[in-house]
């Protein structure tokens, strides 16, 4: 049977959805706001300063202390264990999509820090919020079609520079759209910590369950199935 899809329309997962990938940005965006301003000024999306000061309590000798480093660098590596299992496993299920079960996740694990007063137990949940931020990135890497990054910037802002000037170069029109995705994700990101910078004052720790509510949001839409016309 023919399919009732005009030609010029590719059908693409929720998954990759423009309006997903800006939720979870958002929400990667508070995330780094919130363990800044609450659990100890770290940044818990990436691993790159982790790693930087593993290596350089190294250097000094203190292995006790680079174990405060190493701790969320394992969580995340687990992350990314996890989620290729959980793919592996479930990619098949027909109730709901693996990538669903991944946010699901992610929106109830970010309900334990609302209730971790900040203080003493800050290095667990720094652990936890790298290790959710593992399942994030792990999940959701395209956006119609580009790879991209929801809980990071560098990358995105790396890649959309460099179609910028490609584009600047050849006029080629379909750079346009990634071009605009990948400078309209990154602005998602700063809402997000501008957001979560101005709830987090307020709210302090329990904070992070605007996060789950945005992951909630996701969670739902995911339901839907998106169609999107190519030039």
């Amino acid at each position: 049977m023919k399919s009732s899809i005009p030609e010029n329309k590719i059908s693409f997962q929720m998954s990759e959805s423009f309006l997903l990938c800006a939720i979870l940005a958002t929400s990667g965006g508070f995330l780094d706001v919130y363990t800044y301003m609450t659990r100890g000024q770290v940044f818990a999306n990436a691993q790159t300063g982790n790693i930087v000061l593993l290596g350089l309590e190294i250097a000094k000798g203190d292995f006790l202390n680079a174990f405060y480093y190493v701790a969320p660098i394992l969580a995340f590596v687990t992350g990314v264990f996890l989620t290729e299992f959980i793919r592996h496993k479930l990619k098949t299920l027909n109730l709901l999509h693996w990538r669903q079960i991944i946010i699901l996740l992610e929106a109830l694990l970010l309900l334990v820090p609302a209730l971790i007063p900040s203080g003493q137990w800050d290095f667990l949940v720094n652990i936890l919020i790298s290790f959710v931020c593992a399942v994030q990135v792990e999940s959701f890497r395209k956006v119609h079609g580009h790879a991209i990054a929801t809980t990071m910037c560098t990358g995105n802002l790396r890649t959309a520079t460099e179609q910028l000037f490609q584009y600047m170069k050849t006029g080629n029109s379909l750079l346009r759209s990634g071009i605009v995705n990948y400078y309209a994700i990154i602005l998602f990101f700063i809402v997000g910590a501008a957001i979560g910078a101005a709830i987090t004052s307020w709210l302090a720790e329990k904070s992070i369950v605007c996060c789950t509510a945005l992951l909630m949001v996701g969670f739902i839409i995911m339901f839907f199935q998106q169609k999107t016309v190519v030039d």
